[in-house]
């Protein structure tokens, strides 16, 4: 039985990342990833020395997985949810620091996380992570050529991107030393998941990286990982103080309606026992008002200030760079 599922995971031809339709986004190409909120901001994705290299949480979550463990990067629906979605609203957060690179990858289905069959699960992870990994290697051999490297990944893309940091930025002291910063978000981190990768302390370390899990304020979900062995930044104040930074300190939400722009000061946020708290988001039309779990906007309520770090990371890599 476990020889037919890895048949019909593998039966799907693997993506060749030379042709820009595998990718959600890519600089030589027109993408979500290019769009801003508001006319104001600048994109610097052409000036920049900076590249940034993003995964894509879950899209893949209709019906039951049965022989479709692993998204199909021919749907044409599945590509624009995944465009319209996380590539709109989270890939674009970074086009101020980099280039941004989001490949398509044979994602695994949402059910993945949740089902008893373990080992159709594994297979479905491993075969996802394998494009992941395709294009990683991709990457750095035709496009990055030594430049700094800011890694951002949300849910499903975090399971991969705790891996390909392991695999590839751990152990190399090379890759490492063009690590800007990680932004780990959605998923259960800890602390010593990496030798030589600590969390970050600071809003302007770089070498480092971010994670956090938004939930409203009061609530621990049951049957989830807690606990202060849990990596969790602030994404207000950029450090694990445990202290309350206030909504005033919020410089910018984006919500489900992209081109409507921010919405400033929407929420606060405190570090508490391995999560991230925040108040119960009010907005008019709110998709959060009947959910205790923000999952879904781990990144969006914190549009403009994950921007604005990520752009303080870059910029003081580059000084600390031309330093030495």
């Amino acid at each position: 039985m476990v020889f037919f599922v890895a048949y019909q995971l593998s039966a799907q031809e693997a993506p060749d990342y030379n042709d820009l339709y595998y990718w959600a986004a890519h600089p030589n190409k027109e993408d979500k990833a290019d769009k801003v909120p508001e006319p104001g901001l600048q994109t610097n994705q052409q000036e920049s020395e900076v590249d940034v290299f993003f995964l894509h949480p879950t899209t893949h979550t209709k019906g039951s997985p049965k022989d479709n463990w692993n998204g199909n990067l021919h749907d044409e629906d599945l590509r624009e949810k995944t465009n319209e979605g996380t590539i709109l609203h989270q890939a674009s957060i970074f086009n101020g620091a980099g280039r941004v690179f989001a490949p398509y990858y044979r994602q695994a289905h949402l059910k993945a996380y949740f089902t008893k069959k373990e080992q159709h699960a594994k297979d479905a992870f491993d075969l996802a992570y394998e494009d992941v990994k395709a294009a990683f290697e991709h990457y750095l051999a035709n496009e990055n050529k030594g430049r700094p490297i800011i890694l951002a990944s949300h849910s499903q893309g975090t399971t991969h991107m705790g891996r390909l940091m392991q695999e590839y930025f751990d152990q190399d002291d090379a890759l490492r030393e063009r690590l800007v910063v990680a932004y780990i978000v959605g998923m259960p981190v800890p602390k010593d998941s990496f030798e030589n990768i600590p969390p970050c302390g600071t809003p302007d370390q770089t070498g480092c990286f971010c994670a956090w899990r938004t939930f409203q304020a009061g609530h621990l979900p049951k049957n989830y990982d807690l606990g202060n062995h849990l990596a969790v930044t602030n994404p207000l104040s950029w450090t694990d103080n445990k202290d309350k930074v206030s909504k005033t300190k919020n410089p910018g939400s984006v919500l489900a309606k992209f081109e409507k722009g921010f919405v400033h000061q929407l929420v606060g946020a405190q570090v508490h026992n391995g999560v991230l708290w925040v108040e119960k988001p009010k907005f008019p039309g709110s998709f959060l008002l009947i959910s205790k779990n923000y999952h879904i906007a781990d990144f969006n309520l914190f549009y403009l200030s994950v921007r604005e770090n990520s752009i303080l990371r870059k910029q003081t890599y580059l000084e600390n760079r031309k330093l030495h």
